[in-house]
């Protein structure tokens, strides 16, 4: 059996909270080396940490706040965790990011808290771990005034064009995250992914949503991040021990522990 590392799930939540103990035990026995974990706002962080102490061999937590989760009192936000992320051992900085799908009120906003919190990464020599729906143009724009530091992280939920992987490449500290959308039957994924590299690409499972395909429409839970490295091996024809090394060593370069 071969190790993987599922790079985002969200196993703290209340999705999980009557057979959490069972989904921990599922990953491990389906290969999985290690899980992390971020947060999207305050009041997620306390169960976030709660969840990666019972599990500190198997768990790490991040923090940063998503851009839905940016609101008027976003500043106030940022400062208490930002204070948090002084007083825990935090792998990196997400998820973060800019969202356009739902609503663009606060898109100055978003861009500001996005800013402030790449700030927080190059400061602590963290990884970033990035959100973007609806929003290639402005991350892209945003990112390329960082393009000679020491920048780093995860393009989380990657679904993008082949042109935008290529972009998103330029940023050589960076990786694709992908997860189960590349199995579903009308994704374009596997073909844009034939034009990336895997070496630079990192699996996740982004439980308990996006569940891979043959179990889409239902709960996702890390072990199942085992559809992603299988699919993935179709895609680039390899086994799927060699993508889940490679995946998992990726992995590890971004976050650099464990």
């Amino acid at each position: 059996m071969y190790s993987v590392v599922d790079t985002h799930s969200h196993l703290f939540v209340e999705d999980f909270d009557t057979d959490r103990h069972e989904v921990m035990l599922r990953a491990r026995e389906a290969g999985v080396k290690h899980i992390f974990m971020p947060n999207i706002d305050l009041a997620s962080v306390e169960p976030m940490l709660k969840v990666c102490a019972e599990y500190p061999d198997f768990c790490s937590p991040m923090l940063g706040l998503h851009p839905t989760e940016v609101k008027p009192t976003y500043r106030e936000d940022l400062t208490q965790l930002k204070t948090l992320l002084d007083q825990h051992p935090f792998a990196a900085i997400g998820e973060v990011g800019l969202d356009l799908y739902w609503d663009k009120t606060y898109k100055n906003e978003q861009i500001a808290a996005l800013e402030e919190q790449i700030g927080w990464a190059l400061e602590r020599n963290l990884p970033l771990v990035i959100h973007s729906r609806e929003a290639f143009e402005e991350l892209y724009a945003l990112f390329s005034h960082y393009k000679d530091t020491a920048i780093r992280g995860i393009f989380h939920s990657f679904t993008g064009t082949v042109d935008e992987a290529h972009s998103l490449l330029e940023f050589p500290g960076f990786m694709l995250g992908v997860n189960g959308v590349v199995t579903f039957k009308k994704s374009t994924l596997p073909e844009v992914l034939r034009e990336v590299p895997l070496s630079r690409i990192v699996v996740e499972t982004d439980s308990p949503y996006l569940a891979p395909m043959p179990y889409r429409g239902k709960r996702n839970e890390s072990s199942y991040v085992v559809r992603v490295v299988e699919k993935l091996a179709e895609i680039y024809g390899l086994t799927p021990e060699a993508v889940a090394e490679q995946t998992t060593n990726n992995a590890f370069a971004v976050f650099a522990a464990r």
